[in-house]
């Protein structure tokens, strides 16, 4: 019988990386200079591994080899094959990231034979004055886009974001974006590790050597659409089921709980995912099972199962992720 699942939190230790992860998920001894947890993931030679029930140890590539429908979801299966389609990671940034974008399907079929890359950020906490960049802040094209990079002043032209805990921003591929330091911000995003480096500050590493950009294949992959305003906005709600993002690869709602409430997934039949960003909540699935998700924690419960009730002690900030 299949039951909600944990995963062994894969870290990556990063040279831009931050101290809040280990904290934040209550892994000790802490590590400094973790970048990236990556929560759930089926990115070739980072599988994640089983943490709780009788499937510890096992990956995620064997599981979805030996019963995908049911932890996935029969359409979802046939959408995706026997590729789990999102990977869930937090991400601390000591300091700015490159600027960057990612392909579509098809360009990214085309160049990798690989889906694209379409995410959501949610912001967990930021520091004073910690931003982000996502989007144009007037438009161009992709000539000026060219001349831009090769003459230092793309980030002239780049929309940024002071952000706050709660903030949210959706990345469908082909937009331009980048974390800067001091934002720590889970992440949900197509199986994808494909990234196009567009600008890096001019930094240097020991040697002198700055990193590669890749200007030409960035060019085709960006969406020049210009847009006002590239923040998603929302209400948050205590008690209630609060859409952020609804798109063609994940839909994901924000559950702020003061009292127990029940979801029904009998008409889904995807597998839906939690993400504990605050406090704690037990789950208890229509087949018995009972799971406990605290602060950091991200659950995977299969798609044959029809009803769940979330229970805070005393109070949870969950987002739940599915395919729609």
């Amino acid at each position: 019988m299949l039951y909600p699942i944990t995963f062994r939190p894969i870290l990556k230790k990063i040279i831009w990386g931050g101290a809040d992860i280990c904290p934040f998920k209550g892994i000790t001894p802490a590590q400094d200079g973790i970048g990236e947890s990556w929560e759930i993931s089926h990115v070739e030679d980072n599988y994640s591994i089983v943490a709780n029930g009788p499937l510890e140890g096992h990956n995620l590539d064997e599981i979805l080899c030996a019963c995908g429908k049911q932890w996935v979801g029969a359409k979802v299966m046939e959408r995706f094959g026997a590729k789990f389609p999102l990977l869930v990671k937090f991400i601390d940034a000591r300091d700015n990231l490159s600027i960057q974008v990612h392909p579509d399907d098809r360009l990214a079929w085309e160049r990798h034979r690989s889906f694209g890359k379409t995410e959501m950020w949610y912001v967990v906490k930021a520091t004073a004055g910690a931003a982000l960049y996502s989007g144009f802040s007037q438009p161009i094209d992709a000539d000026e886009y060219v001349r831009r990079v090769e003459d230092d002043t793309i980030m002239d032209v780049l929309q940024r974001y002071e952000v706050k805990a709660g903030d949210v921003f959706f990345l469908p591929a082909g937009r331009v974006h980048a974390i800067g330091r001091g934002c720590f911000i889970a992440e949900i995003q197509q199986t994808s590790n494909i990234t196009y480096r567009i600008y890096d500050y001019n930094r240097k590493d020991a040697d002198g050597r700055g990193r590669e950009l890749h200007t030409a294949l960035a060019k085709d992959a960006i969406d020049y659409t210009f847009r006002t305003d590239y923040r998603t906005h929302y209400e948050p709600r205590t008690d209630a089921v609060v859409p952020l993002v609804d798109c063609p690869y994940f839909t994901t709602n924000l559950l702020e709980l003061e009292h127990a409430v029940g979801r029904d997934f009998s008409a889904l039949d995807s597998f839906v995912i939690y993400i504990c960003m605050d406090g704690q909540a037990s789950l208890r699935d229509d087949k018995g099972h009972e799971t406990i998700l605290r602060r950091g924690q991200t659950l995977l419960i299969p798609a044959d199962t029809q009803h769940i009730g979330l229970t805070p002690s005393p109070t949870a900030k969950l987002m739940e992720t599915y395919i729609g």
